[in-house]
Order: structure tokens, then sequence, then C-alpha cells
């Protein structure tokens, strides 16, 4: 079985496709998927607050999972990316952008190291086809498509008890960002204590054919509800994370998207990775514009978009990401400003429908990262 099953001429299906329709999904196209919005009985709201509370699934398999072998994977891979891969010991994980020769961010993705002869990522569903292009061209590296998998995540405080209680303790015992294979009724799994809402949790890369039973088995626990791509976008939103094609694109350099901890030391010393010649004197010379966290007056939200204004009425960026927040119980915004803007306290305003909104520069994630970090 395949998770990129064809449904239509233009939408494919996800191995757990049937398991979204028995819980009454409200379905969307989302990068070339049929994918759940949100599920009957809850809504986004409700979604959301379940998963801060308890534990929510989310069915994230229309993710590119790939994975590169050779004698030397990781120094083939840092040519492409400004983090250190050479340095991740076995089962470690990492956040990381493929970059363009101007430094702008092609997707950002997390990579894992299997062993010394093996890197496992996971690049965003809208880049699969270019990412996979770009890592077709590494020397000296057998790129492997892992097709046949399914990735479900499990999110939120009661996520290792739950996943515990179906694979075993030792399965649920890593720490943020470590990953481990486990061997259980469902198949070989690779288990990681990852995601993107800000909660601890976990995403797991399961054998195509296993999913269903597999996501069945977690959704049997009444702490656990299903999770659709509404409150995926609240939950990373709060918790600060981007978006790729909103808060993150070609044109965008890591340093400007406020990502420069991504980039390790050794890294910053020696470059040698793609776009390096423009990244490196941004670390050392700042940038004009810079990714922010933003929180509106009111309680309506200020969406992807809005023109973002100084107190003396110019003109100084533009809202990538806007919402409501559940948790924080306001709005929330990301975007970017000119740096001198950039301070947190700095109020701002929002222009909406042709009205200023108060705004003012708050230090990001919005709420509190809940990561297990051992």
């Amino acid at each position: 079985m395949e998770p990129a099953i064809k449904m239509t001429q233009d939408l494919f299906k996800t191995p757990l496709w049937d398991v979204h329709q028995s819980f009454g999904a409200k379905m969307a196209p989302f990068a070339g998927y049929d994918m759940p919005l949100q599920y009957e009985g809850l809504g986004v709201m409700q979604e959301h607050l379940h998963t801060r509370e308890n534990a929510g699934l989310f069915d994230v398999s229309h993710m590119g999972q790939v994975l590169l072998t050779g004698d030397d994977p990781a120094t083939a891979l840092e040519t492409l990316v400004p983090s250190d891969i050479k340095g991740l010991a076995a089962g470690k994980m990492r956040y990381t952008v493929l970059l363009n020769d101007k430094g702008g961010i092609v997707d950002d993705l997390m990579v894992t190291r299997v062993d010394d002869n093996a890197l496992y990522l996971v690049v965003n569903a809208g880049c699969k086809d270019k990412d996979f292009a770009l890592l077709k061209t590494l020397s000296g590296v057998k790129m492997e498509m892992l097709d046949d998998r399914a990735l479900i995540a499990l999110q939120g405080p009661k996520a290792e008890a739950v996943l515990a209680g179906v694979l075993g303790a030792d399965a649920a015992s890593g720490v943020f960002m470590t990953m481990q294979k486990v061997d259980s009724d469902f198949g070989a799994l690779f288990v990681s204590r990852s995601g993107y809402t800000g909660e601890d949790g976990f995403e797991i890369s399961v054998p195509a054919g296993a999913a269903e039973r597999f996501a069945q088995k977690l959704l049997a626990h009444p702490d656990v509800k299903p999770i659709g791509l509404g409150a995926r976008d609240s939950l990373r939103l709060e918790a600060g994370l981007c978006l790729y094609g909103y808060d993150l694109d070609e044109d965008t350099t890591p340093i400007e998207a406020n990502l420069k901890w991504a980039i390790q030391k050794r890294r910053r010393a020696e470059g040698g990775f793609k776009g390096a010649d423009i990244i490196l004197p941004q670390i050392e010379n700042g940038v004009a514009r810079m990714r922010i966290g933003i929180k509106p007056e009111g309680r309506a939200p200020v969406r992807e978009g809005t023109e973002l204004f100084s107190k003396e009425g110019k003109k100084i960026g533009i809202v990538t990401s806007g919402g409501f927040g559940p948790t924080v119980g306001g709005p929330v915004a990301m975007g970017y400003v000119e740096t001198e803007c950039a301070k947190d306290g700095t109020p701002i305003d929002a222009m909406v429908r042709g009205t200023k909104r108060p705004c003012v520069v708050v230090r990001l994630p919005f709420v509190t990262q809940q990561y297990k970090k051992g």
C-alpha cells in the first residue's frame, strides 16, 4: 500500500484517509492531497485546546520522507544547508534549511543521523519535488524516497503516556530532538521526539500498510482526538514556528528569518554552503529586515498580507502569518519589519481594511514551549 494513493485527477489521499472519513472530517486540498481541516464535534478552537491539554493525533503523511546513504552523506548535505550535520550523533535530530545561491530558503526540514552512513530527512509537502531534485545533485549520495511509509504526529502533554501504552515505555523514553528505531506489532517504526505545536510529543514514521491500525490504536485512548490542519496552523503560530511559503521563501535568508541559531559555530567559521557569501556577512553586519512576533490589540485577527507601519506612519513591513491564538486568548501574528522596528516592545500599526490597528512587537513564542529536554 502506498501513502500517495491517487483519488482524483488532482489529489492524492494518505493511508489515513478512511480514518478521517470515519471521524467526520471536513476535507480540503492541501499540497496536492485531500487533507482534514477539522473534525465533526470539535472544531478548530477545541481541537487546538485539546492538544494543549491532552493529546492530538495529526496525519502528516503528505510530508516527504527520504533516506540519504553513502560513505559520508552528512558532508555532502552540508553543501546545501548551513547547519552542523557532521556533528550529529546517531539518533540526534536537527532543524535546518535548504539554501539557494542567494542564501534564500528553498525549504525548512528536519535531519536525523541514523548512523555514520545514513541520514533521515522530513521535508515539507509542497516542496518535495524541488527538494528531491536538489538532493539528487549531491555527489556520492544515494537518495531513497520512503513512499511506503506514513507519518503520524502525536502531540500534547499526555502524548508520552499514550504512546508508552501502545508501544511500551522504552519507545516513549526519548528526549526532544532524538529519534529511535522501534520494532513493533505495526512494523519497524522511526519514533522521533519532535513536532510542530510547541508541545511535547512525537512524530512516528510507520509502514503505510499498518498506519490505519496504528492510528486507530492511538485514537482508542480517551485522551486522544484527531486534529486537523486548522488547529495545526494555530498551534504552530502560537509556538512561533514558521510555515514555508508564508514566513519563509527563496527570497528570505535564515538571518532575516531570525533563524541564526540554526547555523552552528563551526559552519559560521568554515562556510562552504550555498549562499554563504551572503549569509555570513549578514551574521556579522546585520540585515535590513527581521521576522518578529506581533500582538495586536483587541480580539480580531490580523491576517497574512496586512501591511505594517511605524507610529510615524512609515510602511515598515508585512504580516506573513496571523490568526487567533486560542491558548493566548487573542490574536497573534508574525511578519517582517525593518530591523530598527524589530525590538521587543516596539509599538507599530497594522492597516486592516483602511484602519490602523495598534500592535506591539513581542518576543517569540507566544506560549511556553513544553519540549522534554531531559
